[in-house]
């Protein structure tokens, strides 16, 4: 392994902090004593952040809070989340800068008691600003991608990029999915304390049976996600086109198309790299924890950052192998030559490289799918992401209720900058939660 590679595996190491207790405060009649939360979300999708927002609504419960959710540009996400019918409610708005809902969520908040507010976008972060004035409440943003280069959309990104930066100044908590974001957000001036690392998480999957593919000489692929230009999809085409193995391998293209013209486009792709029969186009599932047994590895060619890619957890639950770019967040959760391999971004002959050498040897991706079903069970479960929120909840409230070795979460984080991280606590357990699991069928959808 060269020096690089050397020192992304070391940034990459073990999350872990010690969970010494994560049992809660109950009230004098031995109940527990739950808090609620109102959370404000697009709700338009039903993608990476969604997933994260929907299992915090099955988990949150497990630490004492009950998740609401408040849908401003309500779409995918009541139709899929498989959360109960109370725990959603509309506010539509007409635009970015449509303040008119803040009125009515200040009554919600106020004639249902909610006692704190959570903003997963920064259309969101704007309104919660105001409705936190407004009320009197305190709010957590959580920060699940870089908003200054989330899409191609340069204009996009610097008006979402402002509309973020203005919101949060008066947040009570910042919560980021990955070091990589904690790092972006202190570049952005924001103050140390009010940060707080919690990754991702998803529930146990089935995992592959991979040693009875040993002995197989087809491989599967698959591109799990919304499929949009940052996800990079043309390169993972292009790579197919130039792999080597090329006759032995199959893509699954699995999520649907954020618009009918990039369809277009990536169907003209498929077809002037004579993929015809090379590549399917799934559509959104609604198990795709049935996909990911199906598959030898995922694809992952993104253009940007993606804060901690849910995908990618899923992935690893299920024992596949990632095949990735080395852009923020991923390198976080898999590391070269252990769970999978990387390639640069934007570079369809490294990734096809990569494609090569991981289908060119089944004992060895053997060991990297065992591998990267040990690192979920050991990081990046659902209940230790509720746990971490549940945490920071908690702080603001001033209840001492999960305590976490602050030193071992401040030494990996210092692994990975390279500098003193200060105050900064990062809740990432890397003990699983005694909690029941939800089912490896939850309905979900790419990232």
């Amino acid at each position: 392994m060269d020096n690089g590679l050397l020192s992304q595996a070391s940034a990459a190491e073990d999350y872990q902090a010690t969970v010494l207790d994560f049992s809660r405060p109950n009230s004098p009649d031995g109940q527990a004593d739950h808090c609620k939360i109102l959370h404000l979300i697009n709700g338009e999708h039903f993608s990476g952040a969604e997933r994260v927002q929907q299992l915090l609504g099955k988990r949150l419960n497990q630490f004492g809070y009950d998740a609401t959710f408040a849908c401003l540009k309500p779409g995918k996400f009541r139709e899929q989340c498989n959360l109960r019918e109370r725990q959603i409610r509309d506010f539509p708005m007409s635009g970015k800068f449509d303040t008119r809902v803040v009125s009515g969520l200040s009554k919600l908040v106020e004639a249902e008691q909610f006692e704190m507010l959570h903003a997963h976008t920064p259309r969101t972060a704007l309104i919660a600003a105001l409705v936190a004035r407004r009320t009197q409440r305190k709010w957590v943003y959580h920060v699940h991608s870089p908003t200054s280069r989330d899409s191609t959309r340069g204009l996009t990104n610097r008006i979402n990029g402002w509309v973020e930066k203005f919101a949060i100044r008066n947040c009570s908590r910042l919560l980021t999915v990955s070091k990589s974001l904690r790092r972006e957000m202190l570049r952005q001036g924001v103050p140390r304390e009010r940060l707080a690392v919690v990754p991702n998480g998803v529930p146990e999957f089935t995992p592959i049976d991979a040693s009875q593919r040993t002995h197989r000489n087809a491989w599967r692929l698959g591109l799990v996600a919304l499929m949009r230009p940052r996800k990079g999809v043309e390169i993972a085409l292009e790579a197919l086109s130039k792999s080597s193995k090329r006759e032995s391998v199959t893509l699954d293209l699995i999520g649907g198309f954020e618009t009918p013209e990039y369809e277009t486009q990536i169907k003209y792709l498929i077809t002037r790299y004579g993929l015809e029969d090379r590549v399917r186009l799934l559509g959104f599932q609604s198990d795709v924890a049935e996909c990911f047994r199906e598959l030898d590895a995922l694809l992952l060619p993104s253009l940007f950052g993606e804060g901690m890619p849910m995908v990618v957890l899923e992935a690893l639950s299920a024992g596949v192998p990632v095949i990735a770019t080395r852009v923020e967040g991923t390198p976080e959760v898999v590391r070269h030559g252990v769970e999978g391999l990387f390639a640069q971004p934007r570079d369809a002959a490294d990734f096809a490289n990569q494609i090569d050498s991981l289908t060119a040897d089944r004992t060895r991706w053997l060991e990297l799918s065992k591998n990267a079903l040990a690192r979920h069970r050991k990081c990046f479960s659902d209940s230790v992401m509720a746990g971490g929120v549940a945490r920071a909840y908690d702080r603001l409230r001033g209840i001492p209720s999960m305590r976490v070795d602050a030193s071992a979460a401040n030494a990996s984080l210092e692994a990975d900058s390279g500098s003193p991280t200060g105050s900064t606590p990062i809740f990432v357990p890397g003990t699983s939660v005694n909690a029941p699991g939800p089912s490896s069928t939850h309905p979900t959808s790419p990232a």
